[in-house]
This record gives structure tokens, C-alpha cells and sequence, in this order.
């Protein structure tokens, strides 16, 4: 512990340092930014901790695969990048159709709008002295609106397209409800009304989940052209690879922290070396033994399993997807259930316990939040649901970065913080925004950029490489460390 009158402690590659990665969506684009620094620097990591989307920049660190997630066809520059936690099948079939009835049944208004301009066309051609070609217009346009007014064309024509394209949403949702409803009793039965099973959560992380997957299993398998395996097998060889190269150049202990919903606690996976597993996983007959069986996992053991449950979990955003179901061993505490788990924006602080559990001296932490406004710096709020959705998000995680690092101000003898300045992208604007201080819209490449840009100006140049002139370091004298010198 550093007393209030201690000097600034500097950063020293003999403590064991963790990289801890929090933040949600877009976010993930900053870690890969960062990372690819970091592992130009030759910084020493020794163990990897992640929250929501930080979940998967800590998997791929942890067994030296960050270039898979800032490359070029990686991860976080892939067109797929744009696709990610997007609207779920049924919803967008749904509104696809509603779009396509509105564009069906405003052909007839459009026609007489566009009658109206015909009209005004073949005034002003008369009054210019073309008194023919302004009767040739409106009687060729005359005989069109006919033919598509008859009582055969357009007046039966319109209901039909109408009907049929509202036919193909609502048997989208049909769908959706079926399969939902088996779903829900196939691996959970679930208390859910028609309208929750009709409609469900709006988003879905599957195709960030299915990207990540493909990319680590690229990594695993290397130049061998050997099909993915299924999701199960691809976690227990993903885990066997780490806990067999633990220790080596290159690969980290890793730990993940997500949110149990019907245990109402915060449960952590973990993979550590033989060093801090006991005291990470506590010991039988200790006061709080019994609580930390059923709250921390070891995925060197009979929960080995359950690696990309915990990466699946650490995708779901409350509420706005569906919750990852896992269903625990029925040698574990909680005996064969299936429990709902999913991401806790507020929950950096139970991270950054788990991460002093696991034994780590001082702390990197990277977050894509940039700093609390001040006066006079609003901006215009966001009015579609995604872009309302991702400032909410924002803000929480924003609140709960501020609060852990004044609650864990002095607990380690460094926690080193590289964040953005200003970061105009949500959690949720994977095709780019506009940002109103530049008046230009940024793209999510370009937050791999500053990710990149900030690791070196904020930390490696002013503390790895310049022997401890800091960025902001908070300290046990309950303010902040110096700033580090350009």
C-alpha cells in the first residue's frame, strides 16, 4: 500500500502487470489500436483481463493473436465490422416489408404528384408559345394515368402487393415466435409473453460472436486447412493451447468477468498459473469459500468448457440482446442449471478486484470512454434507437470508469490509464458517425488509429520508454500522478 507522502511509484516490468480491457461495441476497435502498440513496444503483460467486448481483445492477447483483431482484414477493419449487433432477422424482414407496403401504396400519390408537375410543365410550354408539344405532353400522360387507374390495373393491383408483402413480415414473426418458443423449451423454459417472443430483444451479437470464432480458429489452426469445429470443441482446444503455452513468450493468464441474471452476482472465468490459482479460487473452509465456488470458475478444470460461454455472455448487452445460456457442469456448484448470463457496463470495478485477486501489482487499463463533459460542451443528442441506445451505454461505462479508478485509487503501486480524449463513435456506430467538433464523419478504422496513437503518446512513450514521466497514474494520495511530458 502507498502511503499518502509516498513519491510516485514508477512503472517496473518486475511487477506483475495486468491489461485490463472494458468497454462495450465500437469499443472493441480502441483495444485492437492499443494492443497493436503495446505489442510493438514489447510491453510485459502477464495477465489479460476483459468486460464486455474487452471480453474478446483479452482471448486473442492472451494467446498472442492480437494481430487477428487490428490487420487490415482483421477483426476491427473488415467490412463485416459494419454488421455488427445488427437487427435481428425477423425484425428486419418485418420492417423491410412495412417499407415495401408504404413505397406499394404511395405509387397512386406519387403518380398524381408527379401529374401535377406534368401539368405545370405543359403551362409553362404553352405560355413560351409551344402550345403543341404541351398538348403532346399532357395527352401522353393523360393516356398513361388511365391505363394505370383502370379498374383492372393499379386499383386492384396496389391491394394485392400491399397484402402480400404484409403477409411476408407477419409470417417472419410468426417464424420467429415458433422458433423462439421451441428454443425457449428446448434449453430453458422461460416465462415470456406472446409479444416478448413475437418481437424478442432488438439486436443480436452473433455475427461479432461468429466473426471472433473464425478468427481465433484461423489463429489455432495456422496454414492447415482443416474445417472449424463446433463451438465446444473450438473452446476446450482454444484452452488446452493456452494452458500448455502458459508462461511462454507471447501468451497471458486471462480472466473474463460477466453477469449472472438469475444468480443476481458476478460470476468470473479465469485461467491463471499455478502461482495465484489458489488464492484466486479460494480454499475449502475459509469464511468465504462457499461464495467464491459458486462465483469464480476455472477454465484449467472441469469448466474448461465454458470459455466462449463467457465470451458469448460478455457480448450480450442488457436488454438490447438476448442473454447467453449456459448450461454449468453437473459437477460444478450449480449442478447441470442454465443460467441467463450477460455483460454489467458498471461492472469495471469487480474487474479490477478479480484482476488485484489474481495477484497484479500495477495495471494498464484501457477504456474507449473519453472524458466527463464540463460546461458548455453539449452536443446534440442522437434520436434513433440504436444511436439513443449506444449514448446511454456511453455514459454508464464513462460514470463507472471514473468511480473504480477513485475507488481503487492506491491499490496497486500503478494503474496507468489510456483512454481517448474524445471518441465520437457509441457503442453501437459500427458504420461510422458524425461528429459535430470536426464536422466530418469518422469511421470505425479510425478509432483503431487513435487506439494506436494514444497507447504510445499516453503511456509508452512517457513511461515505458521515458522511465517514469507519467500520464495519469492514480496514486494513493488520493489525486492524480503527474501528466506526462510531450
Amino acid at each position: 500500500m502507498i502511503t499518502p507522502d509516498a513519491p510516485d511509484r514508477q512503472y517496473s516490468t518486475r511487477l506483475r502487470t495486468a491489461l485490463v480491457l472494458t468497454g462495450s461495441g465500437t469499443a472493441g476497435a480502441y483495444h485492437a489500436g492499443v494492443l497493436r502498440a503495446l505489442h510493438e513496444a514489447g510491453v510485459k503483460i502477464d495477465l489479460v483481463a476483459g468486460r464486455g467486448v474487452g471480453a474478446i481483445s483479452a482471448v486473442f492477447t492472451a494467446v498472442d493473436g492480437g494481430v487477428r483483431l487490428w490487420e487490415d482484414n482483421g477483426l476491427w477493419r473488415s467490412a463485416a465490422a459494419t454488421q455488427f449487433y445488427r437487427w435481428r432477422l425477423p425484425l428486419r424482414i418485418a420492417g423491410w416489408t412495412l417499407a415495401a407496403a408504404a413505397a406499394v401504396f404511395a405509387v397512386p400519390i406519387a403518380l398524381l404528384a408527379i401529374a401535377v408537375l406534368v401539368g405545370l410543365a405543359g403551362l409553362l410550354l404553352t405560355l413560351v408559345g409551344l402550345a403543341a408539344p404541351a398538348a403532346t405532353l399532357r395527352s401522353t400522360f393523360s393516356g398513361w394515368v388511365d391505363a394505370l387507374f383502370a379498374p383492372t390495373a393499379l386499383p386492384t393491383t396496389i391491394p394485392r402487393l400491399v397484402l402480400f408483402v404484409l403477409v411476408v413480415g407477419v409470417a417472419a414473426l410468426a417464424i420467429n415466435l415458433g422458433w423462439s418458443t421451441i428454443g425457449a423449451h428446448l434449453r430453458r423454459r422461460a416465462r415470456q409473453s406472446v409479444l416478448w417472443r413475437l418481437l424478442g430483444s432488438p439486436l443480436t451479437s452473433s455475427t461479432l460472436l461468429t466473426g471472433s470464432l473464425t478468427e481465433l480458429w484461423n489463429l489455432i489452426r495456422g496454414a492447415a486447412p482443416i474445417a472449424a469445429p463446433a463451438a465446444p470443441d473450438l473452446a476446450r482446444r482454444y484452452v488446452e493451447l493456452l494452458a500448455d503455452n502458459l508462461g511462454q513468450p507471447g501468451f497471458r493468464e486471462l480472466l473474463l468477468a460477466v453477469h449472472d441474471i438469475d444468480a443476481r452476482r458476478d460470476v468470473v472465468f479465469a485461467l491463471l498459473g499455478h502461482a495465484h490459482r489458489p488464492r484466486f479460487f479460494g480454499r475449502p473452509g475459509t469464511p468465504d469459500s462457499a461464495s467464491r465456488y459458486l462465483e469464480a470458475f476455472d477454465l484449467s478444470g472441469i469448466s474448461r468448457d465454458h470459455a466462449f460461454d463467457a465470451l458469448a455472455a460478455a457480448l450480450a448487452l442488457p436488454v438490447a440482446t438476448a442473454p447467453h445460456l449456459a448450461a454449468f457442469s453437473p459437477e460444478g456448484p450449480w449442478r447441470g442449471e442454465t443460467h441467463r448470463l450477460c455483460d454489467r457496463p458498471a461492472a469495471l470495478g469487480r474487474l479490477l478486484r478479480e484482476v488485484a485477486t489474481a495477484g497484479a501489482e500495477q495495471v494498464v487499463l484501457v477504456s474507449a470512454s473519453s472524458p466527463e463533459a464540463n460546461a458548455h460542451q453539449l452536443g446534440t443528442g442522437r434520436e434513433e434507437i440504436r444511436g439513443r441506445a449506444g449514448e446511454y451505454l456511453a455514459s454508464f461505462e464513462a460514470a463507472s470508469l471514473r468511480d473504480a479508478l477513485e475507488h481503487f485509487d492506491g491499490r496497486f503501486a500503478g494503474l496507468f490509464v489510456i483512454r481517448p480524449a474524445h471518441n465520437p463513435l457509441g457503442p453501437l456506430d459500427f458504420a461510422g458517425v458524425y461528429d459535430e467538433r470536426s464536422d466530418r464523419t469518422q469511421a470505425l478504422s479510425e478509432l483503431v488509429d487513435r487506439g494506436y496513437e494514444d497507447a504510445y503518446r499516453q503511456f509508452i512513450e512517457p513511461i515505458v520508454g521515458a522511465g517514469g514521466e507519467r500520464m495519469e497514474v492514480h496514486q494513493g494520495n488520493g489525486g492524480v500522478g503527474k501528466r506526462g511530458k510531450a
